[in-house]
């Protein structure tokens, strides 16, 4: 018998820490444990004996990349708790805001954590030596995005404008005219970076994933939708909990969300592509087809593409959006007063996938309880799966390449998991 255990005991430049583990006896893989323990953030305890105003604000600060989808989230919860609807302007320039989002975040992703991993280098400084316009590409790109948070939200990194029932202020036409060419110009570095994707070399692997997404009747979704899944699933974000759970594993501070009966499921761009392919704008569709983007992709490493096709897409709705703007009478709709206890939950979709909130609200206004699943939560156990199937094809690697595959197989997933894995430190223990 012979066995062997690979074991990174930790992964640096993470939003949160992590490990990676890996038992392999007699060439089957027996146990992978993707350990996530960072110590728990209390976040959804800091929200009780809150006023509920504060939400948007608080969870805000959960996430450095992503802040607006905890934003929206939140704001959406609490907004069905009340029964109040967010339309016309306003809710097209929380739109307008997620896209600002998606840009950088996405750019991110693709230019700095993921692009070295298909170049050959070992990070984006190096890469920056060799390729510079396009790593001043994706800067550009993500300077685009971080200029519609900056104006909508106040500043890119944890917006301050956003409230219950809209925003605190809106922006002047003239502020949005003064951005629209940066705006344009972005969307043609967008298709440039969909070109500059598809000329990458992907290994040959195809998953079977369940992927679950937002679907709205109109349009690709972001801030509203019913969840959907390619197994059939298809309910209202209030109904998540009867469908999806949320369980603990011993060797991770992160909860693992499953579908109950079923296991693990996919979030993020390859879902919502798969689940609204036809959603999309038809410049969006149309430079997915000259590069070849099949409608569904289940091949995790052409993931990025999937991205770079979404960067494109949020460039064009950010435009749409720009083009007709026209100031609201106010910034926001006037939430009602609170008799009695109430109680809303709803889902967006985060650059890396669907964000689930629920709250409860006393008659004072104050927050009972706060239940948010995060997009790594919920993929967290499917990375362990494909983890799982990489190591059992790549049985032979040396210890650099098992540790590269490992690596390059996290990355193609989230992006805040995706920028500690650059500095694995693996131990390879051979008995």
């Amino acid at each position: 018998m012979t066995e062997r255990t690979i074991a990174v005991n930790y992964l640096a430049r993470v939003e949160g820490e992590g490990a990676l583990r890996v038992h392999i006896r007699d060439r089957t893989v027996e146990e992978v444990e993707l350990r996530i323990f960072e110590p728990p953030r209390f976040f959804e305890a800091f929200l009780r004996g809150r006023h509920y105003t504060e939400a948007p604000d608080v969870t805000a600060r959960i996430c450095g990349i992503c802040p607006v989808a905890y934003q929206m989230s939140a704001c959406h919860a609490l907004e069905r708790a009340l029964g109040i609807e967010v339309g016309g302007t306003l809710r097209e320039l929380r739109r307008l805001l997620y896209c600002g989002e998606w840009i950088e975040s996405h750019a991110l992703h693709i230019y700095l954590l993921h692009a070295p991993d298909f170049l050959g280098y070992p990070d984006a400084i190096r890469l920056a030596r060799d390729h510079p316009e396009a790593v001043q590409r994706g800067l550009a790109l993500k300077k685009a995005g971080n200029a519609i948070m900056r104006m909508l939200g106040g500043r890119e990194i944890h917006p301050i404008n956003v409230r219950v029932g809209g925003f605190y202020r809106c922006p002047s036409p003239d502020e949005v005219a003064d951005l629209r060419g940066e705006v344009a110009r972005a969307l043609v570095l967008a298709e440039e970076t969909v070109r500059f994707v598809a000329g990458f070399e992907f290994p040959e692997v195809e998953e079977d994933y369940e992927f679950v997404a937002l679907r709205h009747p109109e349009e690709y979704p972001l801030n509203e939708g019913r969840i959907v899944s390619s197994t059939g699933v298809d309910i209202d974000s209030a109904d998540f909990d009867g469908t999806f759970e949320e369980v603990q594993m011993p060797h991770s501070h992160a909860l693992h969300s499953v579908h109950r009966g079923a296991g693990s499921y996919l979030v993020g761009p390859m879902a919502r592509y798969a689940l609204n392919h036809d959603r999309l704008s038809p410049r969006a569709q149309r430079i997915a087809r000259e590069v070849a983007l099949e409608p569904v992709v289940r091949n995790p490493f052409r993931s990025v593409l999937v991205r770079a096709v979404e960067i494109v897409y949020a460039c064009e709705e950010a435009l749409r959006i720009m083009d007709r703007y026209r100031p609201p009478e106010r910034p926001w709709v006037e939430p009602p007063l609170i008799a009695h206890p109430i109680h809303g939950a709803a889902a967006t979709e985060a650059p890396r996938g669907l964000l689930y909130h629920a709250y409860d609200v006393d008659a004072s206004g104050l927050l009972r309880t706060a239940h948010i699943v995060a997009p790594t939560a919920q993929n967290q156990k499917r990375i362990e799966d494909d983890l799982r199937h990489l190591v059992g094809r790549s049985l032979d690697l040396d210890t650099p390449a098992l540790t590269f595959a490992c690596e390059r197989a996290i990355r193609n997933h989230d992006p805040c998991i995706s920028c500690a894995t650059h500095f694995l430190s693996l131990d390879l223990v051979r008995e």
